[in-house]
């Protein structure tokens, strides 16, 4: 048996911005299917939001994502909830999502990309357990953590 897991994200009318958002930073190839796709009218709100859509690489990278039903537009986003205090990673975000490559150059590639417009938690640099490591909000509010395992995590 194989068992594959993949995040799946819920958005409020940006699903499709996200989706194309990653695509562009993580490659690979984006599906999306509406709503209006899947029967329903197009003179309705909500119509084009997304109801199925996922990017999918061959670098391994997945995520999935959708627009909740009933929300035609984005629901204004707040500040981030993770912050840095004293040290500490403080926050009230059920998760994180974090993409670990195996050289500072990939990650740092994938980093500037995804901090276009991101709120940086713990710039990207070295970390007493990696070799790099760096924590964002993007643009969408979902907080990534990147970084490089370790030699001690590769085996």
């Amino acid at each position: 048996m194989s068992i594959n897991t993949a995040a799946h994200l819920n958005f409020h009318g940006q699903a499709r911005s996200a989706l194309e958002f990653y695509q562009s930073v993580f490659g690979g190839q984006t599906t999306i299917a509406t709503y209006g796709d899947f029967g329903m009218p197009a003179e309705l709100p909500g119509a084009t939001n997304v109801v199925f859509g996922q990017v999918v690489a061959d670098n391994g990278f997945r995520v999935m994502a959708y627009d909740v039903p009933g929300q035609d537009a984005p629901v204004a986003q707040g500040a981030p909830t993770t912050r840095r205090e004293n040290g500490t990673t403080v926050t009230e975000e059920p998760f994180f999502l974090s993409v670990r490559g195996e050289t500072v150059e990939e990650v740092r590639a994938l980093w500037e990309r995804l901090a276009e417009g991101a709120t940086v938690i713990e710039a990207f640099g070295p970390a007493q357990w990696a070799p790099t490591f760096g924590m964002l909000t993007d643009r969408f509010g979902i907080t990534w953590i990147l970084d490089v395992a370790a030699e001690y995590a590769r085996s």
